[in-house]
């Protein structure tokens, strides 16, 4: 196992519905450690880098449009295998698949309003961190809980 970091994103309908807070807690109470948090507003230029490979697919222009709409919460994360049990805690893409106890399972109403994004891997969370933060809006630092891990 090893520690990772990856990006998370509260969607314009986690902000919009006010469950911002319970997705936050999902992940502390799963065990990662937050180490960057900001709400911000995705920009049209923004949402195109950030859905790249999406670019020819048909709905890339109502993934640019609904990330653009309101403000979102990005969250970096890090923790043991962060990016595989970050997605897990998130649940499937489709909401109405989801399994029950997932953000996604609990709270998703569709597969365009499914509250959250997470890096689908190491590579990808490196890449899409940079995207939403600088290098000094990243800390580094120690919970005195991580000795009872």
């Amino acid at each position: 196992m090893s520690v990772q970091r990856t990006l998370v994103l509260c969607k314009p309908d986690a902000v919009q519905r006010g469950i911002v807070g319970r997705i936050v807690s999902r992940f502390e109470d799963k065990g990662f450690k937050v180490v960057g948090l900001k709400m911000m507003h995705v920009d049209e230029n923004l949402a195109r880098t950030h859905y790249q490979e999406h670019i020819e697919k048909p709905f890339f222009s109502e993934l640019v449009e609904f990330i653009t709409a309101s403000p979102i919460v990005a969250m970096a994360v890090e923790g043991e295998n962060a990016v595989e049990v970050v997605r897990g805690v998130m649940g499937t893409t489709n909401p109405q698949k989801a399994t029950p106890g997932t953000i996604r399972g609990d709270f998703g109403l569709n597969l365009t309003k499914n509250l959250v994004h997470g890096s689908d891997s190491l590579a990808s969370a490196d890449r899409e961190l940079a995207l939403f933060f600088s290098e000094d809006e990243i800390y580094t630092y120690s919970l005195s809980i991580e000795s009872w891990r």
